[in-house]
C-alpha cells in the first residue's frame, strides 16, 4: 500500500506489527472479529504479532490466522520490540502499552489503541495516530484515505 500524504510525502506499508495483550487480545484471548480482520489483511501485508506471551496462549489463539508470531526473549521488551520493527521495512505498528512506545515511534506509521487495558502515555506520545479500538486501527488499512486525512499537514 502506497500513501501519498500531502506535505508529508509518500509512505509505503508492507508489514503490520501487532502487540498482543491489550491490543489484539484481552486477557490472552483474541476475538473472532479480530481474526477476520487479520485474515482479510494478510493477502496484502505480512502480519507479525510480537508478544511476551504472558498467558502462554498466543500460538494457540492465533493458529487459525496467517500471522508470524514473534515471542520476546530479552529482559528489555521495549528495546526488543523497537529492534524488531527496525529489522523490517515499511511498517504499520499497533500497540498500547509502555513497552510498545519505541516500536510505535520507529514504525513508518505507529498507531496506539485505547482498549480495555487503556494506553500508556509514552505510547500515545510516540504514535502517529491514536484509535479507540483495534478494529478502528484495522479500518485505517481498509480505508487508507482515513490515514491520509489524519496525517496530512
Amino acid at each position: 500500500m502506497k500513501l501519498n500524504i500531502p506535505n508529508v510525502g509518500e509512505i509505503e506499508i508492507k508489514n503490520i506489527v501487532l502487540d498482543y495483550n491489550g491490543t489484539i487480545a484481552k486477557d490472552g484471548k483474541v476475538k473472532e472479529s479480530i481474526k477476520k480482520y487479520i485474515n482479510a489483511l494478510s493477502g496484502e501485508f505480512d502480519i507479525y504479532v510480537i508478544t511476551a506471551d504472558t498467558h502462554g496462549s498466543a500460538a494457540k489463539n492465533l493458529s487459525d490466522t496467517s500471522v508470524k508470531l514473534q515471542i520476546l526473549t530479552s529482559n528489555n521488551h521495549t528495546k526488543e520490540k523497537e529492534e524488531f520493527v527496525k529489522s523490517l521495512e515499511d511498517v504499520f505498528a499497533v500497540g498500547n502499552g509502555s513497552n510498545d512506545s519505541l516500536m510505535l515511534k520507529e514504525a513508518d506509521i505507529g498507531v496506539c489503541v485505547v482498549e480495555d487495558e487503556g494506553a500508556s502515555v509514552k505510547s500515545i506520545i510516540n504514535s502517529d495516530i491514536v484509535c479507540r479500538s483495534i478494529e478502528e486501527a484495522f479500518e485505517l488499512l481498509i480505508k487508507p484515505k482515513r490515514i491520509i486525512a489524519t496525517l496530512r499537514e
